[in-house]
């Protein structure tokens, strides 16, 4: 009997072995595919990026996950993938089991420590993220793209946009991708292929990011955020800095933040890379900056010890409403972005100056009831929020929403000065106020619950009590410092409901 026990434990491991090194190979879209058990988790837009395209790479592919989504359900039946919806983990973790994938592929929401990612783990079976995969399929087209990669705790957005609209006023076929909300997937499957893809990477999937090999790479920026989902500050830097692996030809990194220059200085990167900075002081022979009201490039000047290129003015983007400080470090990081892969200055200049900045990031309202309005829903951290308030004094804040595990105290101690008052929002409530008791003094602090009602009500509820608190000349800033998912769909729904209370004012 215990001869038998070995020797099917053997073969077991053999074949996971055989299974694993299988897997492995698969590098190439053109590579087969075929049969291959894969369990996709989640069923997101990027789940099923991965499943859609998984199936017609010819795998068997089971889509799991907890959400309900009867559009993308009936699509999965339409291109002949399994799926099973349970919200509950240990049905889930039977039918995974059951299933006995060769790959998983996991979406970006699911933590290093999820019962079913940690069940593959333990059975030696690969887990991939979306980003890996995306790696190894990138040449379905004979044009082949670059990668252009770009993260940050605040910015990547903007940046991710700006760094496209460069790359496209310099003639290249582009498209933005990743975290930015079209999967790389989908970009990748383009049947007439791009030039380069500049992909937006949120530190969930950096968390799982492969041995990709970025053109360029940048972090923008580096403040402490979504230290749940990490366990912590080191955690969460190390998933930012793989963003500098296997860089190509431009680190790009913010000289004011040590700790991205820190992160290019331990990176292992394809020989003959270079490290730019950028920042808004003046640029050593290496970097963008600003001297004299004008962003110069120096990193790619041929005599840029003694000459810069001038690229576009303070005064330009201040009539485009691109002139706050983190607007400026957004535009000269995606200009040493798009520098790196050939783009001429005046092609980057074309690029900035018909750039329109999406919705929902320090976006003006207008004045009404003799208030100035801004919504800048998107800032969803302390570090996003930092850089609106920075630009501003007389403001009335509206914040909270979920805080992720950071602490709040410094950003309110920082900002106290600018304060007239607050309205707090969200479900973390207790720690916002308490921040802001500490520092605000005798000025007032209104909470706005959730027996307001719907999130309609909410917003409206929050906008009356930021008029009531205003005075003549203040600016009511939304700029919520925390995610937006306890009490709206996201923080665009936050948003357009913000500016939909607004609106009701005038």
């Amino acid at each position: 009997m215990g001869a038998d026990v070995n020797s099917s434990s053997g073969d077991a491991s053999i074949y996971a072995k055989l299974v694993a090194e299988r897997v492995e190979s698969l590098s190439s879209w053109h590579h087969d595919w075929s049969g291959l058990r894969v369990a996709v988790l989640g069923l997101g837009v990027t789940g099923f990026s991965v499943a859609d395209t998984l199936v017609e790479l010819g795998c068997r592919v089971r889509v799991i996950t907890g959400a309900r989504d009867p559009e993308r359900e009936r699509l999965l039946d339409v291109i002949g993938a399994e799926w099973l919806i349970e919200g509950d983990d240990e049905a889930q973790l039977a039918d995974l089991e059951a299933f006995d994938p060769e790959l998983v592929v996991v979406s970006p929401g699911y933590r290093p420590d999820h019962p079913l990612t940690s069940w593959a783990t333990a059975r030696d079976v690969t887990v991939w993220g979306d980003i890996e995969l995306g790696w190894r399929l990138r040449d379905k087209t004979g044009r082949i793209a670059d990668w252009i990669c770009i993260t940050g705790t605040n910015g990547k957005t903007t940046t991710t946009q700006l760094t496209a609209h460069m790359l496209a006023a310099g003639g290249l076929r582009v498209t933005p991708a990743g975290n930015i909300g079209t999967p790389i997937l989908d970009a990748l499957r383009d049947p007439q292929g791009y030039d380069a893809i500049v992909v937006e990477l949120s530190s969930f999937q950096l968390e799982r990011l492969g041995e990709i090999s970025p053109y360029a790479s940048t972090c923008l920026n580096f403040a402490d955020d979504h230290l749940d989902w990490h366990g912590g500050p080191e955690a969460y830097w190390s998933a930012k800095a793989k963003v500098y692996r296997n860089t190509q030809v431009a680190c790009v990194y913010n000289r004011a933040d040590p700790a991205t220059e820190r992160m290019v200085e331990a990176a292992d990167v394809v020989e003959g890379a270079r490290a730019i900075s950028f920042g808004l002081d003046t640029p050593p022979s290496s970097g963008f900056g600003v001297v004299e009201g004008i962003l110069v490039d120096r990193g790619y000047h041929a005599e840029r010890r003694s000459e810069a290129f001038e690229l576009v003015t303070v005064a330009e983007l201040a009539e485009r409403g691109l002139a706050a400080p983190h607007m400026v470090q957004n535009v000269l990081a995606a200009s040493a972005l798009a520098r790196a892969r050939g783009i001429e200055p005046g092609e980057i200049a074309q690029g900035v100056l018909s750039f329109v900045p999406d919705p929902h990031r320090a976006q003006p309202l207008g004045e009404i009831r003799g208030l100035r309005w801004i919504d800048d829903s998107k800032a969803t951290n302390a570090h996003a929020a930092d850089a609106s308030l920075r630009a501003l004094n007389d403001v009335v804040w509206v914040l909270g929403g979920l805080l992720k595990g950071v602490d709040i105290d410094e950003l309110v101690r920082t900002h106290a000065i600018r304060l007239r008052g607050a309205v707090v929002i969200g479900v973390d409530r207790a720690p916002v106020v308490e921040a802001l008791r500490r520092h605000l003094g005798e000025r007032p602090i209104v909470e706005v619950s959730e027996a307001e009602g719907d999130p309609a009500g909410i917003m409206a509820a929050a906008v009356a009590e930021a008029l009531a608190i205003g005075q003549p000349g203040d600016t009511v800033l939304l700029s919520p410092a925390a995610a937006s998912m306890d009490q709206f769909e996201s923080y665009g729904d936050r948003g357009r409901r913000f500016q939909a209370a607004v609106r009701e004012l005038e």
